[in-house]
Formats: structure tokens, C-alpha cells, sequence
């Protein structure tokens, strides 16, 4: 029988090689012609969207990766982790940056992806808050776990896409002690 640490590391190996794998995919679907591939990965497409000015502000439509959203430009912005943690923002939902002419940038909604909810525990590797459901670890932005004060081992709620391969959840909601133990 495996140790548990020797267990721990093998799973840990196992969700590194496995986004290892999807960001390679991401970057062989932009230079590859293969539909299956682009198909399995069209949630996170900025394709088809758009920038424009309006007035003194630049508008740039993209792609929620989890973390940031990857425009329409290709650039990459951050999208801070209060304003996705609250609006429960998915992974893979449309969104619009507008920028300021004083910098600033503030995001705003254009459509949310088809997600379903699901019940998982929360989890901490290193130094990235997880959540277990369904036997797949997805990844939690800090904010949403630190601002309610969540613990390791809660049950929570999460959303992810309807029919995609995530690796990023949104938590809905903190399953009380009471009710998770039912």
C-alpha cells in the first residue's frame, strides 16, 4: 500500500501534468488547423469579438481564463479577483474592459457561459486554494475563499462550464457544517 505522502505527490504530478497539457493544447489550437482541437477549446476563444473606442475610452472584448481575460487583441488583462469572485464569474464567460484615459480599467459582463453547479471540498496546494468535485481539482481565485474566511475541508458549492474541461470554478456558496454532514 502507497504512503499518503507518496499518494499526495503522485496526485499533485497528476493535476500539474494535466494543466500542463490544456495550456499546451490552448497554444497548439492558435497555430494547428485541427477542428477537434480548437472545437475542445472554443469556450476560451476571443475570436469573433472585438475593440473599439468610444469617446475617450478603449473597449476590449474577451474570454474569462479563470484568473485574467485574454482579449480580442491577444493581450492579456487582469481582471481582479474581488470583482470575479462576487459576480461568481465562470470560466470562459465573455466580458468587456473598458479603459479609462486616466488608466483605469473596470470590466463589465457581455455574456455569461452555460455552467452548472456542483459540491466539492476545499482544498489547499501550496499555496492555491482547490476545489474537489466529481474526482477533478479545479482551481479558486484566494479572494473568493478569504473574503467569506472559509476553512480547508469545507464543503462548498461551485460553478463550472456545462460540458467543458475547467480548471478554474467559481464558488457559489459555503455549505454550512450542519447541513454537509447530513
Amino acid at each position: 500500500m502507497l504512503e499518503p505522502k507518496k499518494l499526495m505527490a503522485i496526485k499533485d504530478f497528476l493535476d500539474s501534468a494535466q494543466k500542463s497539457i490544456i495550456s499546451a493544447k490552448k497554444i497548439l489550437a492558435t497555430m494547428s488547423d485541427d477542428t477537434e482541437l480548437k472545437k475542445e477549446l472554443e469556450y476560451l476563444d476571443a475570436s469573433g469579438l472585438s475593440n473599439y473606442t468610444s469617446g475617450d475610452e478603449k473597449i476590449i472584448e474577451g474570454v474569462f481564463t479563470g484568473e485574467a481575460m485574454l482579449g480580442s487583441d491577444g493581450a492579456m488583462y487582469p481582471v481582479p479577483q474581488n470583482y470575479a469572485s462576487k459576480s461568481k464569474l465562470v470560466q470562459g464567460s465573455k466580458l468587456k474592459a473598458i479603459i479609462h484615459s486616466d488608466g483605469k480599467i473596470t470590466y463589465k459582463i457581455i455574456e455569461e457561459i452555460e455552467h452548472e453547479t456542483k459540491i466539492g471540498l476545499l482544498t489547499k496546494n501550496k499555496d492555491r486554494f482547490q476545489v474537489i468535485a466529481d474526482g477533478k481539482t479545479y482551481n479558486t481565485l484566494l479572494a473568493a475563499v478569504t473574503f467569506i474566511k472559509w476553512e480547508i475541508g469545507d464543503s462548498v458549492s461551485i460553478r463550472i462550464p456545462k460540458g467543458k474541461d475547467a480548471t478554474y470554478a467559481a464558488i457559489e456558496a459555503i455549505i454550512p457544517k450542519t447541513l454537509s454532514k447530513e
